[in-house]
């Protein structure tokens, strides 16, 4: 909500505490964070889920903000990790109130600014 209402983070990195098993809280943004540093943030070889608040001017010239649930899964994360995350991810996801677009992704491709910038101007 904070991300949301107060813009106070540009990004949340949640993961999953195995010792725990519950969702934590793994990275926040700070509002001048750019989309790379996001995505920079996220671990190569680990899953994570990710909300991240795209500031953007649409097509007709308006200045606007959506925020985007992500699932990151990527190819060389553990079978493990990949099982839990999917089977977690709806539960999750339908605890954050705010949330317009989900994108699920393996690979930097399938989330890359451009991705989300498409996403957000079809709305």
């Amino acid at each position: 909500m904070e991300l949301k209402r107060r813009k106070v983070h540009r990004y949340v990195i949640f993961k999953i505490d195995d010792s725990r098993e519950e969702v934590v809280v793994d990275k926040i943004g700070a509002p001048g964070e750019s989309y790379d540093d996001f995505t920079a943030s996220l671990p190569t070889d680990d899953c994570r889920y990710a909300v991240y608040d795209l500031d953007f001017v649409s097509d007709d010239n308006c200045r606007k903000s959506k925020i985007f649930f992500i699932s990151w899964s990527p190819s060389d994360s553990r079978i493990r990790a990949k099982t839990i995350y999917a089977v977690s991810r709806n539960q999750f996801r339908h605890e954050l109130d705010g949330v317009h677009f989900e994108i699920q992704a393996t690979d930097p491709d399938d989330m890359n600014l451009e991705v989300l910038r498409g996403r957000a101007n079809r709305t």
